[in-house]
């Protein structure tokens, strides 16, 4: 889990940015229309289509009620990492972010990117930003990682019904586990390599790998309501593919929808608009090895793909038009969670 450069930002024009999101969507649009083609032209796609114009509108609009709950954890969460931001200023730049990662093809990259250059502009100092944001990133990572292995080990013991293959079960668990136990130790492993390296850049960069990381695990480990922001975040958006799969008559075992889930996103990575058509394969690929029928699952990737796009990314432009419109605003930090508790007892003393 490598900390996001965030360089960029401070390097580039109100106008790059509009331009990315601009042609980002105007791209997610032909891709989309080119897909619907698909579906209506190919043969061999026409169940789906048939799956898809048949689906349940009420569980539809379930799953883009569960999108919208989604993205408010987003919200939430960026606004507990980034505990300063005045709040209505903070979920804009959330929600930009999500925005420019639906939309931008920079392979999620461009979220990070344009949060980093929207709080840099308005006086935010680079060190900040590059710890808080690569806090925000571990933190979300980890609940991930705890969600894929909860969920594997489940399966295979047979806590949740579906297939107990070590490799669909075990294996995803045990990889997550691992990385979550690196995560934990890495710090005194950083810290161990700066002190060899004694100074210089390479000491610097890993001394602040070992507070980052020991920042993340603090948020993470402390006792705080707004940490359902991340879990939301992810665990509503999953409940969107089930909704979908709820809409088409055919569900499998929630356990078989957060592995097929978890794994099939790993196809984020690459830099295609909005990751459409990759995505939607990567999922059909993963629901189907785990033993789901590929036409109510490819309805269920297309229907859940076109909500998590454009849910974020039309309420993301928003959010960004209205954050350019309010540039000359000033800004006012909020109190952090430490400020407020003395700011309480103080108040209490005084009674």
């Amino acid at each position: 889990m490598s900390t996001p450069d965030l360089r960029e930002p401070q390097h580039v024009s109100e106008s790059d940015q509009a331009r990315r999101l601009r042609n980002g969507v105007i791209s997610l649009l032909v891709v989309g229309a080119l897909v619907v083609g698909l579906l209506l032209a190919v043969p061999g796609l026409h169940g789906v289509g048939h799956v898809v114009a048949h689906m349940s509108l009420g569980w539809v609009a379930v799953a883009v009620a569960l999108e919208i709950l989604s993205c408010l954890g987003y919200v939430l969460i960026f606004l507990t990492v980034f505990d300063r931001a005045p709040i209505v200023f903070g979920a804009r730049v959330a929600l930009s972010e999500m925005a420019f990662g639906a939309a931008v093809s920079l392979g999620g990259a461009g979220s990070i990117a344009v949060g980093a250059w929207l709080l840099h502009e308005r006086g935010v100092s680079t060190g900040r930003i590059a710890e808080r944001s690569a806090v925000l990133f571990l933190l979300t990572s980890a609940i991930n990682l705890l969600t894929l292995a909860g969920t594997g080990l489940a399966l295979g013991l047979g806590i949740l019904p579906g297939p107990r293959s070590p490799l669909l079960t075990f294996l995803p668990a045990g990889v997550a586990v691992a990385i979550f136990v690196v995560f934990l130790v890495l710090p005194r492993l950083t810290e161990r390599g700066a002190r060899a390296r004694g100074t210089g850049r390479l000491a610097s960069a890993l001394d602040a790998t070992a507070s980052t990381i020991r920042a993340t695990r603090g948020t993470l480990l402390r006792p705080d309501w707004r940490l359902i922001g991340a879990i939301g975040y992810l665990w509503f958006d999953i409940g969107v593919l089930w909704a979908c799969f709820q809409a088409t008559g055919h569900t499998p075992s929630i356990g078989v929808i957060v592995l097929a889930y978890q794994i099939g996103y790993l196809a984020n990575v690459l830099p295609v608009p909005g990751n459409v058509g990759v995505l939607e394969g990567s999922f059909v690929g993963m629901l189907v090895l785990y033993g789901v029928r590929a036409t109510p699952a490819a309805a269920a990737a297309v229907v859940y793909h076109a909500i998590a796009l454009w849910i974020p990314a039309l309420w993301g432009t928003f959010g960004f038009i209205r954050l350019r419109r309010s540039l000359k605003e000033p800004l006012t930090p909020r109190a952090t969670r430490e400020e407020r508790a003395a700011l309480r007892r103080e108040r209490r003393t005084l009674r």
